[in-house]
């Protein structure tokens, strides 16, 4: 199979990241997403500086800061919040938590890097606007995969007419969990599969396609005793005829991928949404001449850390350096589509957006 490969890039390749005065961050929890990936990851950011990191037992949040070399740690959330050292935030707490914890920074004076999804609702989101706006910070939903290059490479490609009209993207994601302790399996804090996962098939299929979808449709399998969506699949018409069709599971086998399909060629992203950090990820690219596949060309793209790069690029719009690219807008834009298809799996009908 041919392979192009394309030269390496800094992680900190954001313009002026060089020059500008590290942001100062505080990490409000101790949640594994944040402890396993994103602080190591953006404690090796250029333009970022882990100053603190709280949870609601002190030991724990003194334990996790020894560990990853924060100077700083508290025993609440509050008290983090208060220190007028930290500049902006990450919030990856449970999914209730994201609105109330992040106008609390707001109101503290702090820029916030919320977790996926940024609320319950569209219009949970929408407090976040003018709170927002009077603090005079910056929001933003943590939407890694928008930052790797592999997707901002996928979304050249399917804009280029490489590919004919593209007309539809198909994705799944899907793993494996049923331990009753985990928020994932919680329903009444934000549990199941779209929010958790589902919400990836969306945001990249609004990035490649760059449009809102105007409709959509979907299905549900709820499991009995969590009352979460453990499986939910769905479609979405976006301008033009266009297609997002998706399933996002949470006692499934794990796997994901996403194929984006036009009249003259196919690309598949290789592994979309866990792009493994420091390893190239890989692009292939069919004309569908032949469907055994030996006519597919591989793209590799350089190795980098989506979650390095997802800090670099808030720290310098934080710091003026660039504009933020995704902001509360967008991140209420993508909450309106999971509102519309909860609605839909609930009517039995499609739903508009």
């Amino acid at each position: 199979m041919p392979k192009r490969r394309w030269p390496a890039r800094s992680a900190g390749d954001n313009e002026g990241n060089e020059a500008m005065k590290a942001v100062k961050w505080g990490i409000v929890s101790t949640a594994d997403i944040g402890v396993k990936k994103v602080i190591p990851a953006m404690l090796r950011a250029k333009g970022v500086e882990i100053a603190a990191i709280a949870s609601r037992d002190e030991s724990r949040a003194k334990a996790v800061a020894v560990k990853l070399g924060i100077p700083k740690s508290y025993g609440s959330y509050e008290a983090l919040l208060a220190d007028p050292e930290i500049e902006a935030v990450y919030n990856p707490l449970p999914n209730h938590l994201h609105v109330p914890v992040t106008l609390q920074a707001l109101a503290a004076g702090k820029h916030v890097l919320c977790e996926k999804p940024v609320a319950l609702t569209a219009a949970e989101a929408g407090q976040l606007t003018q709170a927002a706006q009077k603090a005079g910070k910056l929001v933003a939903e943590a939407f890694m995969v928008r930052h790797h290059p592999q997707w901002r490479r996928a979304r050249e490609i399917a804009q280029s007419g490489k590919l004919g009209e593209v007309s539809l993207i198909a994705s799944l994601f899907s793993y494996y969990n049923v331990d009753p302790a985990n928020v994932r399996n919680q329903g009444d804090i934000g549990g199941g599969a779209l929010y958790d996962i589902g919400c990836y098939p969306i945001v990249t299929a609004r990035f490649v396609f760059g449009a809102e979808p105007v409709r959509v449709s979907a299905v549900m399998n709820r499991d009995e005793t969590f009352g979460t969506d453990r499986l939910t699949s769905a479609i979405a018409e976006f301008p033009g005829g266009r297609h997002l069709i998706f399933s996002a599971a949470t006692q499934l086998v794990p796997r994901q991928h996403v194929q984006i399909m036009g009249t003259k060629g196919r690309l598949e992203v290789m592994i979309p949404f866990n792009a493994p950090p420091g390893q190239t990820t890989i692009l292939r690219f069919d004309d569908g001449t032949d469907l055994s596949g030996r006519n597919i060309v591989a793209e590799v793209l350089p190795a980098c850390d989506q979650y390095t790069l997802q800090g670099e690029a808030f720290s310098a719009a934080v710091r003026g350096k660039v504009d933020l690219e995704f902001g509360l807008k967008d991140a209420i834009l993508n909450m309106r589509v999971i509102d519309a298809m909860f609605a839909a799996a609930k009517s039995g009908k499609w739903e508009p957006v």
